[in-house]
């Protein structure tokens, strides 16, 4: 069955369509676009889509969203980001899809990716999520405007650097259920108000609720009334997961080990022992705003656990290489992707339940403000804390957590993840395990590909 056909197309964004056309799929990167899908030709700040249409339809576009007349089967709108976010729209009204939408400081991805599979678990249900972290004004209608018909949940990622943004969401996506993972001082570049400004703008997610719609809440935030408080003009239920007394969904026991953690969790109507297949307190704060999530959707919590056992590892989030070290290996623990004071301190602290000589190739924490450097250097305690026997720092920022550790762990500071590399292959030695992780501009993707090729 198409996704979508051009009538279709044309009826959501009140465009005209040039012949009839069905697409399976839908696009704005014409790298990504694949046989039968929909190319969307975006106007950007730095190019015109338009300039790919050709690009498009030769990896096999079935269709193009356009804003200027092309020779290939078209729908001729006014405005291509107008009209994604109207598909968007049409997408989120014609199906009966149970929507759940997350946002936070950390843990977004892996939540919704962990979500995601527990609801597909059981047989015949269908669940669409958003890719990669298509959590922006862009990436979010692209991904509802992906969402098949007959899907039976759907799960979307929605992020911010600034206020209002996921206001915006929000009202895009309509969940049914809103969870905040974390508040945690991400992008405090942007927040004269400090934690108290992100609460507010993760708060933000909760003005798109449906009617009859559950908030989900970090009991354990500093700024859980804060959130609590946003929540409550439009949720008609509030759920609150975390370790603490009183929390809906509570972990009462807790044993964690470097392969994931044994959890006993207490929640609405039931009580249950799981493992989460992950390692780090995160991932046991992650599985219970899953398991909230699924209790306010209805789904089966029973049948969620069963899949948080099974989770993997994410590329960049925390997935676990082997690599062959000369006649030995070492590990390695890919956190690439991005990196901010929370989640560096959550990472370190799966990095000091490892065996072997622990290293730590630390990247700079980007939008941190005029508190950067006193949240670089605060590190300090928790590289020592894991363990860690050789720090590899890396990056502009990174200069106060160096200072910090002088004399007290070995340390090496670095302009460029180019620079790390390199150093990297001379001090890793066998049984090592290596921590990798920093803001994504470091750029310390590129060291853990250089890393994977030997893999083994």
């Amino acid at each position: 069955m198409s996704l979508w056909t051009a009538s279709s197309i044309a009826l959501a964004t009140g465009g005209k369509a040039s012949v009839d056309f069905a697409v399976s799929g839908v696009a704005f990167d014409s790298r990504e676009v694949g046989k039968g899908d929909l190319f969307v030709a975006m106007l950007g700040e730095a190019t015109d889509g338009h300039r790919f249409v050709e690009e498009a339809f030769a990896q096999g576009a079935a269709g193009a969203i356009v804003s200027k007349p092309v020779d290939y089967p078209h729908v001729l709108v006014a405005d291509t980001t107008a009209a994604l976010n109207a598909l968007g729209v049409a997408s989120r009204e014609r199906g009966w899809a149970r929507v759940a939408g997350i946002t936070g400081s950390v843990g977004k991805t892996g939540t919704k990716e962990a979500l995601a599979a527990a609801l597909a678990r059981p047989p015949g249900i269908c669940v669409h999520r958003s890719v990669k972290s298509y959590n922006n004004h862009t990436g979010v209608p692209l991904s509802l405007a992906r969402m098949p018909a007959d899907s039976d949940y759907a799960v979307f990622e929605m992020g911010m650097n600034h206020g209002g943004e996921i206001a915006a969401l929000t009202r895009l996506v309509r969940p049914n259920v809103a969870v905040v993972t974390t508040v945690a001082p991400a992008h405090i570049e942007f927040f004269p108000t400090g934690l108290d400004g992100i609460a507010d703008a993760k708060g933000e997610i909760f003005a798109g609720l449906e009617p009859g719609g559950t908030a989900v809440i970090p009991f354990d935030s500093p700024q859980r009334e804060r959130l609590i408080a946003h929540a409550r003009p439009h949720a008609a239920h509030v759920l609150t997961f975390g370790i603490g007394d009183g929390a809906d969904v509570r972990a009462r026991d807790v044993i964690e080990n470097p392969d994931g953690s044994i959890i006993t969790v207490a929640m609405p109507g039931a009580e249950l022992c799981l493992t989460v297949g992950l390692a780090g307190a995160h991932w046991v704060s992650n599985g219970l705003a899953v398991l909230a999530a699924v209790h306010a959707l209805g789904a089966d919590v029973g049948v969620a656990a069963l899949a948080l056992a099974d989770m993997e590892q994410l590329a960049g989030r925390g997935a676990r290489l082997t690599i062959l070290v000369g006649s030995g290996e070492a590990l390695v623990i890919d956190e690439s992707y991005n990196a901010n004071p929370a989640s560096m301190r959550a990472t370190l602290s799966v990095l000091g339940r490892e065996a072997g000589r622990k290293v730590a190739v630390l990247g700079a924490m980007r939008e941190l403000g005029r508190e950067s450097d006193a949240l670089h250097a605060g590190l300090a305690d928790d590289v020592i804390a894991a363990g860690v026997d050789f720090a590899l720092l890396v990056g502009t920022g990174m200069e106060p957590l160096a200072d910090a550790l002088e004399g007290k762990v070995e340390v090496r500071h670095v302009a460029d993840a180019a620079t790390a590399a390199g150093a990297l292959a001379s001090l890793t030695a066998p049984g090592d395990a290596i921590l990798v992780k920093g803001s994504h501009s470091i750029g310390l993707s590129a060291l853990v590909a250089s890393l994977e090729s030997r893999t083994a």
